[in-house]
């Protein structure tokens, strides 16, 4: 029985983005139905009204925070030549590899992805080449596609270099390292 006062689609936002931040900070392993619904504050009854599984509420979450990376760039696009750099500087800057709550959705929860059938990693792989097609349309040169998932790929390993290490000296000399050889490949040139 639905509350009165309560609108569906409220709730699913409610609970898919409670459980994105859940699973980006704790893993697919690390958390439960009770911790989802906690943190959205629903009923854990809720989150099987809405999602059916733990499961169907993880590819809610993944889909939703790769939905993120999607809206997110022709913002950086719009800005011109150096949208690469600007896109590079926030992907790898301090507060994103601080915040792994809110952080993308990429670096996170890839690595769950791997542990999952072949639904999940079918809505992964969807959702990353319309990212990797999008980034590849800001992109000039030859082999565009191919520069925009090694770009992807690049980023979404050295975000998470940067958040396994300690010394926040290395981090942010690994952090310019990294800025640079990025930007290198991203761009075409040798």
């Amino acid at each position: 029985m639905r509350h009165k006062g309560v609108d569906k689609e409220t709730t699913r936002r409610k609970v898919t983005e409670a459980a994105g931040r859940k699973f980006r900070k704790h893993g697919y392993a690390g958390v439960g139905i009770d911790a989802l619904a906690k943190a959205a504050g629903v009923t854990s009854g809720a989150i099987y009204g809405h999602f059916g599984s733990k499961v169907k509420a993880f590819e809610s979450a993944l889909e939703a925070g790769l939905d993120e990376v999607l809206d997110a760039l022709p913002e950086f696009q719009a800005k011109g030549d150096g949208w690469l750099e600007d896109f590079c500087e926030y992907y790898l800057g301090e507060a994103h590899q601080a915040d792994l709550e809110c952080g993308c959705a990429m670096a996170s929860l890839t690595p769950e992805v791997i542990k999952f059938d072949s639904p999940q990693k079918h809505l992964y792989e969807s959702k990353m080449q319309c990212i990797a097609d999008q980034i590849a349309q800001g992109m000039t040169g030859k082999d565009t596609l191919g520069r925009a998932w090694s770009f992807l790929a690049s980023l979404i390993g050295a975000l998470n270099v940067l958040r396994a290490c300690d010394s926040p000296a290395l981090k942010k000399s690994l952090a310019k390292q990294f800025k640079a050889q990025i930007l290198k490949m991203a761009k075409g040139e040798s």
